[in-house]
């Protein structure tokens, strides 16, 4: 990790959103199901949500694995693994994995996700995907002979999901009906990019603010130096009545947007704050918008400033 980009660790307690707090028990899901029915869309919720997600990882590591999540019970508190035909003999990789993990005392949710064979068979044509068991007799022939494969862990998943006339936003409420305490399904996962105006505007951002009326510690020769991630600068730039103002107001917009975002199906909001250089005043403004936001509890929350390796 570079001095530029700050990814924060899988959230902790006091990170997560509300409907975490006090829980204390580490969640682990295992995706399953056909392919075509949706595990890939799912694996990106549950990314959003915070967890941890392992996709396509032989079934002779998933032993490891099960090592890995018991051991840092901290670090991988929300897990997702991914796990379909690709693993070899699925229903032998789920078991080896599912005891693996029960042993050690953790108890995974089974998702097993379906849908019809037309649909299948449409999903495949669009995307132009090749089936995992793709053979010179067809995608029909590829899905029976997968359905046969995955019955036994259908028949023993937690919960069955047709994904058939599923809108991606459906998903995701079907998912999280399903998760009861572990998660809220009010949760968005944040992006706060800090950046300077000179270098260009970052494209993915959903919001944009400029807060170049703010006076710039640039022209204060000890502070030019400094980042915005030093106490010098943000005395400085917090010192002036207009930052918290803005601060204030943007609050307030974000109190009545963000749970509008969620209602609409987004999973993730890019915020985007920027300056002139992209090094002291609008890494000041994103750090305390981070903070307010985690102790809002929206969802998990990762700062990027983008030019702090430029200087």
């Amino acid at each position: 990790m570079t001095t530029a980009q700050r990814t924060d660790p899988p959230p902790a307690a006091d990170d997560l959103p509300a409907a975490h707090d006090g829980l204390g028990e580490q969640h682990v899901v295992i995706v399953t199901g056909l392919s075509g029915g949706g595990k890939t869309a799912a694996a990106k919720l549950f990314e959003d949500l915070g967890y941890s997600v392992v996709d396509n990882l032989p079934g002779e590591l998933l032993p490891e694995l099960a090592n890995l999540v018991s051991a840092d019970r901290q670090r991988f508190a929300r897990v997702a693994i991914v796990l379909d035909v690709r693993a070899g003999d699925a229903p032998v990789a789920l078991a080896a994995m599912r005891g693996a993990l029960e042993g050690r005392g953790i108890h995974p949710q089974l998702f097993f996700l379906d849908a019809r064979d037309e649909v299948l068979i449409r999903r495949f044509s669009e995307t132009r995907h090749r089936h995992p068991l793709a053979d010179q007799r067809g995608i029909a022939s590829s899905i029976a002979q997968e359905r046969r494969i995955l019955e036994p862990i259908r028949v023993g998943a937690d919960v069955v999901l047709d994904t058939s006339d599923l809108s991606l936003r459906e998903l995701r409420e079907k998912l999280f009906s399903h998760l009861g305490d572990h998660v809220s399904p009010d949760t968005i996962a944040i992006q706060l990019i800090s950046f300077g105006f000179k270098y260009g505007v970052p494209l993915e951002a959903d919001l944009m603010f400029d807060i170049r009326f703010l006076q710039n510690p640039y022209y204060v020769d000890d502070l030019r130096q400094l980042s915005g991630l030093t106490d010098a600068v943000k005395t400085y730039v917090m010192g002036q009545p207009l930052a918290g103002k803005f601060l204030e107001s943007l609050r307030g917009f974000l109190e009545f947007a963000v749970p509008a975002y969620v209602s609409e199906g987004k999973n993730r909001l890019t915020i985007a704050i920027g300056c002139t250089g992209g090094y002291h005043r609008s890494i000041v403004l994103t750090e305390e918008l981070a903070a307010w936001l985690r102790q809002r509890g929206f969802g998990p929350v990762a700062v990027f400033h983008r030019e702090l390796e430029r200087t």
